[in-house]
């Protein structure tokens, strides 16, 4: 999971296994190449779950009040200016590659504009980085650990638009941290619903006492003042220095990094905080801080393809849109003049639209890029921009553990990131007897090659120490049925130092070729929120476009017939 959240990947490789008492038996989903494969399912070792409708399982929090604030307000706006546009005359056939949450934001909002959307996804399902699969046994496992802030106007727009409000699970307005110092003991930062903002927050780490002292929380203070006073623009100035060296600069005792950012570090962007840039925990402050709810969490109550994904392809479907699954593109062919002429799919289908948008993760794009394109100063800045590994771990025991929570925790492990127990957070995963453990594993550089065997012992370890009451490395106490992993190679752009420069605009400077994706030029950097964003900024380029785009189709269509 990332704070930000994710959204699609290069390549997957997930492993499965079924463990009883006495060894664990191996049995290994082969991996997939770039955009992914279809997966196979192994052979079945336990009945399947009778299929039954989602049930009110966990005390859940009613939503907050998010529709008065600015940033939902902009956001509401944005949405219904693709509704009331002017018709199109003619309707663009555009062609989206990439079915991620920034590839159905940009369908999404171009039909709701009056355009035909064509989206192609490479893989056998929807979501990108919040792609999920069921097992033969009915239990979902999915490609991250994905939390929706109230901090995410555009997203929480798009549950509203879409009528599905009901599917996000409110918690409590907490953060919770494992004490490592501690093992089985938590930290809390509790944020009063009493408080407006950023007081709210403010008390909230004032009345934590575990974690900081008195005389680091007014250091941590002081530094921050800088971006509480400057605003955006010290903000955006804070891209070319990294968290570790922002906070010896600002005077912060290093335990505050170690105590607190190493966490949210890994949370945000799965590396630590000697690499991250500042830039983006003040992005992440700014907008838990300033907005009274903006850290407030919500779990979706299922899988996301099903739960969030589907809606989003009903509706444009309904206007007159198209989704093809299993298309994966080979490659981007280009007219004389360096315009795209069509896609090639692998399965040599070509498929041609009036403008063509790639909505697939940066390295992916960089993979297809057309020869001619890669000294354009827009497309040759994209080097830098580089996707980070991440691993994501379920582990199914065979009891109900104890020490957890109806919320998200911060595992504060060297190893571990974020950590939920799917069967009491979520709707569709509750299960009264047992446990189910969802993990992202991270930072994941050095682990990404390693076996599904060897991920799973050194979880354990880790687990042990946030379950010592529970749980053993050798399994003495709680036991491990089945586990699932899944592994991106390349997940969100990493986001180190002075790579803000190196973001493209959603229009880019080939005539009727467009990007959207979380690391293209919107205020949310790598996140859920980012993507949506992107998807919208990309359907209002078309849109503000369209003009310009027919009158080029019909200059060609001329062009043709002369010839």
């Amino acid at each position: 999971m990332s704070l930000c959240g994710s959204v699609s990947a290069l390549s997957l490789r997930c492993g499965f296994r079924h463990v009883n008492s006495d060894m664990m038996n191996a049995m290994s989903f082969r991996g997939s190449e770039s955009m992914g494969h279809p997966l196979t399912i192994p052979t079945k070792t336990r009945p399947k779950k009778a299929s039954h409708p989602l049930q009110v399982v966990c005390l859940d929090y009613p939503r907050p009040e998010l529709e008065n604030t600015v940033n939902f307000l902009e956001a509401s706006y944005l949405s219904s200016s693709f509704r009331v546009s002017p018709r199109p005359t003619k309707p663009l056939k555009i062609i989206i590659a990439g079915a991620g949450l920034a590839g159905l934001s940009t369908a999404k909002y171009l039909a709701d504009a009056g355009h035909k959307p064509l989206l192609l996804e490479a893989r056998d399902v929807l979501g990108g980085k919040v792609g999920a699969w069921k097992d033969e046994d009915g239990d979902w496992y999915e490609t991250g650990l994905h939390i929706f802030f109230g901090a995410y106007p555009n997203v929480q727009n798009l549950f509203g638009e879409l009528g599905i409000n009901d599917r996000l699970q409110w918690k409590e307005h907490s953060m919770i941290f494992a004490m490592p110092n501690k093992p089985g003991e938590f930290s809390r930062f509790d944020f009063p619903e009493v408080l407006p903002a950023p007081i709210n927050g403010i008390w909230a780490i004032l009345k934590n006492n575990e974690m900081l002292t008195w005389p680091e929380k007014v250091k941590f203070a002081i530094g921050l003042l800088p971006a509480i006073l400057g605003g955006q623009a010290y903000v955006e100035a804070q891209d070319g220095i990294t968290v570790k060296e922002w906070m010896r600069k600002q005077g912060i005792p290093d335990r505050v990094t170690t105590e607190v950012f190493i966490a949210m570090s890994k949370a945000l962007n799965f590396i630590n905080p000697d690499e991250l840039s500042m830039q983006c925990i003040l992005i992440a402050l700014n907008r838990f801080l300033q907005e009274k709810h903006g850290s407030k969490m919500a779990f979706l109550d299922g899988n996301p393809p099903e739960r969030l994904c589907m809606p989003i392809v009903d509706h444009f479907r309904s206007l007159g849109g198209e989704v093809k699954l299993n298309s994966r593109i080979q490659k981007i062919e280009l007219n004389s003049d360096s315009t795209v002429k069509n896609f090639l799919l692998t399965n040599g289908e070509v498929i041609e639209g009036d403008v063509y948008v790639f909505a697939t993760p940066v390295d992916i794009l960089k993979l297809l890029l057309p020869e001619s394109w890669k000294e354009i100063p827009y497309f040759k800045k994209l080097e830098k921009l580089v996707g980070v590994p991440v691993i994501n771990v379920h582990i199914w025991f065979d009891r109900k553990l104890k020490n957890t929570s109806d919320h998200l925790l911060f595992s504060r492990s060297p190893l571990l990131s974020v950590y939920a127990d799917m069967s009491v957070t979520c709707k569709e995963y509750y299960n009264p007897n047992q446990s189910m453990l969802e993990l992202v594993f991270a930072p994941a550089e050095e682990w990404i090659s390693r076996s599904d065997s060897e991920i799973i012992d050194a979880t354990m370890k880790e687990l042990a120490k946030l379950f010592p009451d529970e749980i053993s490395a050798d399994q003495s106490k709680a036991k491990i049925l089945k586990y699932h992993i899944v592994k991106t190679p390349r997940s969100v752009y990493k986001t180190v130092p002075n790579c803000e420069p190196c973001r493209p605009l959603q229009r880019s400077p080939v005539e009727g070729f467009y990007l959207a994706g979380d690391y293209t030029k919107q205020k949310y950097l790598a996140s859920m929120e980012g993507a949506v964003l992107s998807g919208k900024f990309c359907a209002q380029a078309i849109v503000q476009d369209y003009e310009l785009l027919v009158a080029r189709g019909e200059g060609r269509l001329a062009e043709a017939s002369i010839r």
